[in-house]
This record gives structure tokens, sequence and C-alpha cells, in this order.
């Protein structure tokens, strides 16, 4: 089957595009990866931006960027090499400065079988902080009727106590084009620092200040009875990013 990209409906504010799993997407297992599938989910949002003409070189002259808040990523199966799927998303709700999105993966039968919801802040990269979105920013995506998911608090609970990893610095294929350590290397690096094999049912992340080039990266681990959450901090112990894994 040929990597295809297409529009489903433009009007109703909804964008999908069909892939197959690839070899690089999976992991021992032989399904895809949390990593893999985020990025899916990251594409998705790219792709129906760039088909709208709000797309990075629009952003980049207007010096402005939609910059990644909050996850909540549910999986309920993560699809097999080769399987078909259908990748969507859509606004859900634009407020002040920030714009509400829900994300999904469909089976070859139409089944969803992972969601999530995210929340973004739009900024002003001439200025260095948040701004609110023009009526042409936001309007052209229109919005949906939210997904039919438990959506949990954007705050995540930090845990009483927890270990602390060994330092690493933030390496050139972490960095987006923004310049600052990708959304989904976040999840990547909280990953390594869990012990033994787990298969994450849900996960939330806080992304809570960037990381650039150079940088190190303190990490935090706390594994309580039903989560583990990592802190990816700075020398100060401030976090970048909190991880939340069940």
């Amino acid at each position: 089957m040929e990597n295809r990209t297409t529009a489903e409906n433009s009007n109703a504010g909804r964008y999908e595009f069909e892939c197959r799993v690839r070899y690089s997407e999976i992991d021992h297992r032989g399904t895809m990866t949390l990593p893999a599938l985020i990025n899916y989910f990251q594409d998705c949002s790219t792709f129906q931006s760039e088909a709208i003409c709000l797309g990075m070189d629009r952003l980049k002259h207007d010096k402005k960027a939609w910059v990644l808040s909050y996850w909540q990523i549910i999986v309920e199966r993560y699809p097999r090499l080769c399987e078909k799927i259908t990748v969507g998303t859509f606004a859900t709700e634009f407020k002040g400065l920030y714009g509400n999105r829900n994300f999904y993966m469909k089976d070859e039968a139409g089944k969803q079988i992972a969601c999530a919801n995210s929340i973004w802040v739009f900024m002003d990269l001439e200025k260095g902080r948040p701004v609110r979105p023009s009526a042409e920013h936001i309007e052209p995506y229109g919005t949906c009727e939210p997904l039919d998911m438990p959506y949990e608090d954007r705050k995540i609970a930090l845990p009483e106590q927890s270990e602390a990893g060994e330092p690493f610095p933030v390496r050139k294929y972490h960095i987006d084009t923004n310049e600052h350590v990708n959304n989904c290397q976040y999840v990547q690096m909280a990953l390594e620092m869990v012990p033994g094999d787990i298969q994450v049912q849900q996960a939330r992340v806080d992304y809570k200040k960037s990381a650039v080039l150079g940088d190190m990266i303190y990490p935090k681990l706390s594994k309580e009875q039903e989560r583990t959450v990592i802190e990816l901090c700075d020398a100060g112990g401030k976090p970048y990013a909190i991880i939340e894994l069940k």
C-alpha cells in the first residue's frame, strides 16, 4: 500500500491520513512504540496546518508558533508491523492564549485503538511570550466536539520521594525546527529511565520549559503502584517536563 495523506473533510475541521506501520516504528514485540505513535499524532497536526496554509513557513514569517503544553495519550492497542492505520486530528476549542486538540488512531476496520488530548499555547517568538492568536491563525482550523475519552486534570501530582538518575546532555538528534528539544524526545528520555519491559497504556506529559542543545538533563524517577513519574529537570531542579506513565 502506498503511504498517502488525504484530508477527510475540511469543512468539518477534521484531518486524516492513512499509512502502514513500518519496521522502523516497532519494538521487539513487533508492535508500534509509544514514541512512534506520538510522532504520528504530531505529524497529523502538522499536515493539517500545512494543508490550510498555516504551516511552518507561514508561522516563521509571522514569528509565531504553537507550542505543546500538555499531552494525555491513551492506548488501547498498539498496531502491528504492516498494519493499515488511519490517524486523525481536530481542534476542539480556542480560548485566550490556548488551543485544545484531539487525536485518534484507527485500525483497518475503523476501530479506535488510541486517542489523545492536547493543550497548545500560541507564542510570539519575537517577544518570547504567549499571545492571543488572531482570527486568521485559528478560524481555518474550525472546531469539533471533543472525543469521548476519560479526560484527566492537566496537573500531574508529583510523588513525595524520587530517585535521581544519571544526568545526560541534550543531543543534536533531540532538536526540532524551533531549536528546542522535540516534544516526543522527552517521552523517549523518560522511557529510557524506566527499568524493565513495560507497555504504556496512558501517558501524560506536562511541558514546563524548553531544553536546548547543550543543556544538561537531570532526571528523577518515582515508581508507585499504578504509575511511574519521571521528572526531567535542569541543574537547579526545575523541570523541563514531567511525564506520568501508567
